[in-house]
């Protein structure tokens, strides 16, 4: 008899300088962030923020475990970060359509890479206050 392997998905979310890995698997509808449970990490908005996806998936979340470990930028950062990987995790294990659509109407980046950057220094100016700032200068 051919065992059946457990389904398991594996996606990546990134903002700015965070990456976000999430892995999804069938369970109980069990969330952890850094081996954190959702419920303890962080503040309350950005949990609220997580929880996001989780609400607008419903009932299919109930029946899945996501673990999710994130590296690198600033906490807003690793937030976004996460939400997306969790969104792109949920909508691959349940391979539906509609969801895919609830999630873009809601907010695009959940889904999809945002490339904004900051722009580098360009030299000449008053340094630290900006990439194009220059010194002010009298006219007379």
């Amino acid at each position: 008899m051919v065992k059946k392997e457990p389904k398991l998905i594996v996606t990546v979310g990134k903002r700015k300088g965070s990456v976000a890995r999430a892995t999804v698997t069938p369970g109980k509808g069990k969330i952890f962030i850094d081996s954190v449970p959702l419920d303890l990490w962080a503040s309350e908005f950005l949990r609220m923020r997580v929880k996001e996806p989780i609400l607008i998936a419903g009932e299919l979340v109930k029946n899945i475990d996501i673990h999710v470990s994130v590296r690198g930028g600033g906490t807003t950062g690793q937030t976004e970060a996460v939400r997306m990987a969790i969104a792109r995790g949920i909508v691959d294990f349940a391979r539906n359509e509609d969801l895919r659509q609830k999630f873009i109407q809601y907010d695009r980046n959940l889904l999809v890479f945002d490339p904004r950057r900051n722009e580098t220094h360009h030299a000449g100016g008053a340094s630290r206050r900006g990439s194009r700032r220059h010194k002010q200068r009298s006219k007379r």
